[in-house]
């Protein structure tokens, strides 16, 4: 396992769909350890890590949202099947654009289809904390941030403090 850098906005790969992977493999498995180790080695606990993060185009992505380390989840190819009426917001962040972070209004439960460590197909529902970050690793595998989900005005504001907290 070995941390990998983290890719900045507005690196053109943060904004590509991560392809679908075939199967669960030695080199699949070697990538999610080293997102673990990445995501681990994040100031102010990272709770999840998209595989295009790192720079891999690949639709894999691992949560670890426990009050102790050790426990991370492996997703491969994760969609949501199923979405609670009942919204959540949560401030939310990236690596990928330090410093700043904003209020997200996501569903409070999902359900979520992904191959798992072993490579079998799995549904688990996700509630709190867990849906908002499988939520905002799988709109990173989509090529999308989670200021994406903002308004326009807004989304605007939170790039130009960003670029100015960058020096630029």
């Amino acid at each position: 396992m070995s941390e990998r850098p983290i890719l900045q906005w507005p690196d053109p790969r943060l904004q590509t769909p991560a392809e679908p992977v075939d199967a669960v493999t030695d080199e699949i498995r070697a990538i999610w350890d080293d997102m673990i180790a990445t995501m681990e080695a994040m100031p102010g606990y990272g709770v999840g890590l998209a595989a295009n993060q790192i720079g891999v185009l690949k639709r894999l992505a691992v949560l670890d949202c426990n009050d102790r380390r050790g426990n991370a989840i492996r997703l491969a190819n994760p969609e949501i099947i199923d979405a609670s009426p009942e919204m959540n917001a949560h401030d939310e962040a990236s690596p990928c654009l330090p410093g700043v972070d904003a209020t997200i209004t996501r569903p409070a439960r999902v359900t979520v289809r992904f191959l798992n460590a072993e490579g079998a197909v799995e549904e688990r529902a996700f509630d709190g904390l867990w849906a908002t970050s499988v939520q905002h690793q799988i709109d990173h595998l989509n090529g999308r941030m989670y200021f994406d989900n903002l308004s326009k005005l807004k989304r605007g504001f939170l790039l130009r403090k960003a670029a100015k907290k960058r020096g630029r």
